[in-house]
């Protein structure tokens, strides 16, 4: 069979849509005013939805929904309608992050078509099935993924009858997506609810390496590698850009399209890709898929490089050197060169409309006879630009409840809605005191909004039931949360000594291949609960799903989907960790009843009132870290080649393993931000202070069956970590009290053992 190759384009406004639509793209993604990942973007109502959904498939475009935000407790009910309104529309498919959003649509809205976002940071063969039982039909994979391991990903995706969708061109976020919390931690302004401020993008102090913007990464652009991505399965390329313009947006995609379809015609590339520099860009790399993370991915100019780039190739075209004048001819030219993509683009959508479809309503009967309603619309599908309905009951007289134009107004003035302007109801040829059951009236409007529908029967708005939230698992509502550890040295084992608290027991990021180490240390420390990473891609993925296997413990904590999904299937119970971004009650209820969870962190980006009317699943048991550091961004790529430079030209697996080095950059408001390598772990960002939350303990006792703190030191750079069984000690007083006197004894020891602290997320959220 033949492999369709879709091509996905991105729609931030109506413009934006239409030049997508118009250049040649397969499928366009846009997103309404509120719940979805790019606030930013201009976004569209409702109404011009259904406009564009109209305008679309008549140019074989499927629209598909970004829904891609984690989701709040008191959003359900109008996402319900929300939801309600979308199952009576054509929309293709819905883009979603919330696991508890997957959790409603499946039972209460199983018509739309579910994608998982980027935002779940899908780079495993594990996390397939695992979304795939959630209700995804595809997946859009990490971005750093390499073209050996987006192979492997979609043998398992083909397996699983699942699609897959990678970015080919656009922006590029240097951190994982759905990992990054850069401006969450400061001012509640979440990349997981579409608020990214774009830490990386702005200008820090001169590093030691000499770089101003040292998080800065190019734009990426697989524009010739789409051969060896077809060749990888990949169903659709997808292209980033929802707060591009239209200019941007036909140009990017007019490319890929002749490009695409050249090769599929010829079985090579055709087009140069130079009018790609034409429109914005930070120049282009495609490092990540062919995995060579080296520092060429980084420049240092978050801005438009089309000038900069002009001007180098006319440099290089010419054999001596070129004149400031000659610079500016070239620069008056490139900008020659956008004025005419940009009156191009708005003479090609000027005629594209997504005005409403106008809708007349002709009623008419005589005494034995039935009710008739004649609908004609205009610029609607041909077959049905007119068609006429009959009520079953023949029209009789009435001395009292007559239908009138009254009555038919209240009626059927409803169909003046987001699809149809209603112009004229007409009662001219409808006999007077006449009358029908009312019933059979609602039939025929039933009948009428069906036929307009494609004859699909409208579906009724949707009222979720009502959660119960149930008492705390194996205790009374008034047991005290139970404290829990996190360590990842060995040497922090001989804890245990000193506490009954839950231990879990980080295990890294990367491994060497076939790695056994870990097995037999937790074989020989059963009391340790092993905590997996939330970024696990290839063979370290493989290691850690032996680890499992081969341990098998009673309990274990996941920030990983694809481990969750093996444990799953190997009986293991499970607790879902704070970096999957839990939020919400139908998000415990997806784990819970798909794949018995044992319990979960409730993230730390919500405050106390947006968690406080969580339902706890039955037996399921609520976690939350009241002490750690603040992580603002994972990266497969290296930040110390930016800062303080780095002698090696790329990051490798021996990167990964042996690195461990810790130092800071300051943006230009004096704020500094520790960079930390941990051996085996993650290139990562964190604040300055340490996340210290002890009035959640008096707040909310009652939710939460366990507080966890953090003993890593991961992320303290070069500070001196405070004495761990001190700490230990306090924390333990501090939950038996459970009250908080900020002049107590054990509240100033803290304040004391750890001086740079905040709650800030506790009191901001989201």
């Amino acid at each position: 069979m033949e492999q369709k190759i879709e091509l996905l384009a991105p729609g931030g406004d109506v413009d934006a849509i239409k030049a997508a639509i118009i250049a040649g793209a397969d499928a366009v993604y846009c997103g309404l005013d509120t719940l979805n990942a790019r606030n930013r973007a201009a976004n569209i109502s409702f109404e011009q939805l259904i406009g564009i959904i109209r305008l679309a498939h008549q140019y074989n475009c499927q629209i598909f929904l970004t829904l891609n935000i984690i989701i709040l407790e008191r959003e359900f009910k109008s996402i319900a309608k929300l939801l309600s309104k979308l199952v009576n529309t054509t929309l293709d498919g819905v883009i979603v992050q919330d696991i508890g959003m997957f959790n409603i649509i499946k039972k209460h809205f199983p018509t739309l078509d579910i994608h998982a976002s980027t935002q779940l940071t899908t780079h495993n063969i594990g996390q397939i099935p695992f979304l795939k039982k959630l209700g995804a039909s595809r997946v859009n994979l990490s971005r750093e993924l390499n073209l050996r391991e987006i192979t492997a990903i979609n043998k398992v995706c083909l397996e699983q009858d699942v699609l897959t969708e990678v970015f080919v061109h656009g922006s590029l976020c240097v951190a994982f997506s759905g990992l990054c919390y850069s401006t969450s931690a400061s001012v509640g302004n979440s990349g997981n609810r579409g608020r990214c401020s774009q830490a990386c993008r702005e200008e820090y102090e001169t590093t030691p390496s000499g770089h101003n913007f040292p998080l800065n990464i190019k734009d990426n652009s697989a524009f010739f590698d789409l051969p060896a991505l077809i060749d990888a399965g990949v169903h659709s390329f997808k292209i980033e850009g929802r707060i591009k313009g239209a200019n941007y947006v036909h140009t990017v995609v007019d490319s890929f399209r002749k490009q695409i379809d050249g090769f599929l015609n010829t079985g090579e590339l055709t087009e140069d890709g130079e009018r790609l520099y034409k429109v914005f860009n930070r120049d282009f790399s495609n490092a990540f898929l062919r995995g060579d993370l080296n520092q060429s991915m980084f420049i240092d100019n978050p801005r438009d490089n089309s000038k900069v780039h002009a001007v180098n190739k006319f440099k290089a075209d010419e054999s001596q050197a070129i004149s400031v004048v000659q610079i500016q001819d070239v620069e008056q030219n490139l900008q020659a060169d956008k004025n005419t993509i940009e009156a191009e683009v708005v003479e090609k959508i000027k005629h594209l409309s997504i005005e409403k479809v106008p809708l007349m309503l002709k009623f008419s009967g005589q005494l034995g006879q039935p009710l008739s309603v004649t609908v004609t619309t205009e610029g609607f599908s041909v077959e049905q630009s007119t068609f006429t309905l009959q009520s079953t009951s023949l029209l009789r007289t009435s001395d009292k409840a007559f239908i009138d134009s009254t009555t038919i107004n209240k009626r059927f003035k409803s169909f003046n809605n987001a699809e149809f302007l209603l112009k004229d109801i007409n009662c001219d040829n409808l006999a007077s005191g006449l009358s029908i059951p009312f019933k059979e009236l609602t039939v025929l409007k039933n009948d009428v909004a069906s036929r307009l529908n494609n004859s699909v029967t409208v579906l009724p708005e949707v009222t979720l039931p009502p959660l119960v939230s149930h008492p705390k698992a194996d205790a009374q509502h008034d047991k005290k949360a139970k404290l829990s550890l996190l360590i990842c040295d060995e040497a922090d084992v001989e804890l245990a000594n000193v506490t009954n608290a839950d231990i879990y027991f980080k295990l890294p990021d990367a491994y060497k291949r076939g790695c056994t180490k870990y097995i037999g240390f937790l074989q020989q420390n059963p009391r340790l609960i092993p905590w997996f990473p939330a970024v696990l891609i290839g063979k370290d993925y493989d290691v850690a799903v032996n680890i499992l296997e081969q341990v098998k413990p009673a309990l274990i904590v996941t920030n990983n989907t694809g481990i969750a999904y093996r444990a799953n299937e190997l009986g293991i119970k499970w607790i879902a960790g704070p970096f999957l971004n839990t939020t919400n009650s139908y998000a415990l209820l997806a784990l819970k009843e798909d794949f018995d969870c044992s319990g979960a962190f409730i993230s730390n980006e919500i405050n106390a009132s947006q968690m406080r009317n969580i339902a706890r699943p039955e037996n399921f048991k609520l976690f939350y870290s009241i002490y750690h550091p603040i992580l603002l961004m994972t990266s497969r790529q290296c930040f110390f080649q930016q800062s303080v430079g780095c002698e090696k030209p790329r990051i490798d697996n021996g990167c990964m393993l042996s690195c461990d080095k810790s130092t800071s950059i300051t943006n230009l408001k004096g704020v500094s931000f520790a960079i930390d390598k941990q051996k085996a772990g993650y290139p990562s960002i964190y604040n300055q202070d340490q996340f210290l939350n002890m009035e959640i303990i008096a707040d909310l006792s009652h939710l939460f069956d366990g507080f966890m703190v953090d003993l890593t030191n991961i992320g303290a750079g070069d500070r001196e970590s405070p004495d761990k069984a001190l700490l230990i000690q306090q924390f333990e007083e501090l939950l038996s009290n459970q009250t908080i006197d900020n002049d107590s004894a054990v509240t100033q020891q803290l304040n004391n053992l750890v001086p740079e602290s905040t709650n800030i997320q506790y009191h901001n959220g989201l």
